[in-house]
């Protein structure tokens, strides 16, 4: 990363200051601002960070304008076709990808350790019968630091490989759990002649009166969806979970706090805000046009939910890679009744977006979590586990990122600024003075 230096002057006092200006392997260059209150007492304004780089990272590369997602410099693309999901994970976790070897023993580790320490149970009996699962997840993930506390030296890089291997590898037992609690169902153990995505599909719908065998299309299309969302650069959760660990907070924590960031509506539950869409779309009784039309009117504030991409300007590439999957799994499954009307609206509503002008020309595409809504909701999977399978999907980044930014030797705790506009320097008054 090469260093040059960006000259800023201030016109009030003519002082000028100079500014390291770094360059990426790829991405914009970067203005290192750190001396700006020094040199001039000045800080930066930038809410939402939308033009600050918190940190660096040599995980995931995104670059919304070319629609490009790539992980530690492999094409998402490339990943989505050849890789497993644990193999994604071994590349996120030591950033090369594995042997055949080094890949079995890895599957072999995570496998082994599925299953949860037994008193758990009793831990997920305390919430009420309708919890939400995203806040049993919470709840769970930040209680097992009381659970495996014995290899939680953060300072100790194989401590953070262990706990890192241990949350990919409980996250799904943790996940179905909770689903199965609110459910009412007992709960499934994890089967280790399953794989990843086969074991989660088991120990959600799985019951001990008759025999269940995972479905190989759901288990390929799940496992697709956790490659493609397991991680995403600097997004809110995952700065989240910088952020509690940058105050030595403990994994288990950091993570829980990245799940509270993800459990928002603006952040993870954007698949879930597509079938809502389309419920309401087929109760009102009125034709797709009019929402369509709704859609394009600049003075009505409705928006077709799944479409576009926040960071994408372009088309975004997970929403290429999922979309053969979730037509294949469409024309597999049977869907009957209510699901049926929503999948035909989905499909409908996807023929416009690439089709009609309007939505062509601004890159309103069909997005990630167009897709994965509909699939989950092929599957049968309720809404209310969406945002959790996307957490599941999302844990190898988070620990990922933590470990990265606990191996850098710089470690800072993060200590955002504010541009106060308050009042000040009042007088206190009695309280028997007061108006």
């Amino acid at each position: 990363m090469s260093t040059d230096t960006v000259t800023i002057i201030d016109d009030a006092t003519g002082k000028k200051v100079q500014l390291p200006l770094l360059t990426p392997t790829s991405g914009p260059k970067t203005i290192d601002i750190g001396a700006l209150y020094k040199e001039l007492g000045y800080f930066t304004y930038d809410p939402g960070f939308m033009s600050t780089a918190s940190c660096t990272s040599a995980i995931t590369f995104l670059d919304g304008q070319k629609g490009i997602l790539q992980y530690r410099g492999y094409p998402i693309d490339q990943l989505a076709e050849h890789s497993s999901y644990l193999e994604v994970c071994y590349l996120l976790i030591n950033g090369d990808l594995p042997n055949k070897q080094e890949l079995e023993e890895f599957v072999s580790g995570i496998t082994n350790h599925t299953m949860l320490h037994e008193a758990l149970k009793r831990f997920f009996s305390g919430f009420r019968r309708d919890a939400h699962p995203m806040a049993i997840m919470v709840g769970v993930v930040g209680a097992l630091a009381a659970f495996y506390h014995e290899h939680m030296d953060i300072h100790n890089p194989e401590h953070r490989l262990i706990t890192a291997h241990r949350l990919i590898a409980k996250m799904p037992t943790i996940a179905a759990w909770s689903y199965r609690y609110a459910m009412g169902k007992p709960f499934v153990y994890p089967v280790n002649s399953l794989s990843y995505t086969e074991n989660f599909l088991h120990m959600m719908y799985s019951m001990p009166t008759e025999e269940y065998t995972p479905n190989p299309l759901l288990a390929k299309a799940l496992d697709l969806i956790l490659i493609l969302h397991a991680d995403h650069e600097q997004n809110a959760s995952t700065a989240t979970v910088r952020l509690a660990g940058s105050s030595d907070a403990n994994p288990f924590a950091a993570v829980a706090a990245g799940i509270a960031a993800l459990w928002g509506p603006a952040h993870g539950g954007a698949n879930e805000a597509v079938i809502r869409m389309l419920m309401d779309i087929n109760e009102s009784g009125k034709p797709l046009q009019a929402f369509v039309d709704r859609a394009k009117d600049k003075n009505d504030s409705f928006r077709l939910m799944g479409f576009g991409h926040r960071v994408y300007k372009n088309y975004d590439p997970r929403a290429t890679l999922i979309r053969k999957i979730c037509h294949q799994l469409l024309n597999d499954m049977e869907s009957t009744g209510e699901q049926k009307k929503l999948l035909e609206t989905a499909m409908a509503l996807e023929k416009v977006a690439l089709e009609d002008e309007y939505f062509v020309q601004r890159n309103l595409y069909p997005n990630v979590d167009f897709y994965s809504g509909i699939i989950f909701l092929a599957m049968g999977i309720p809404m209310n586990m969406f945002t959790v399978i996307f957490a599941m999907a999302r844990t190898v980044g988070w620990i990922t990122q933590w470990n990265e930014m606990q191996s850098e030797g710089k470690l800072r705790i993060g200590r955002p600024r504010q541009l106060y506009v308050g009042l000040i320097d009042l007088e206190y008054v009695p309280i028997n003075k007061r108006k």
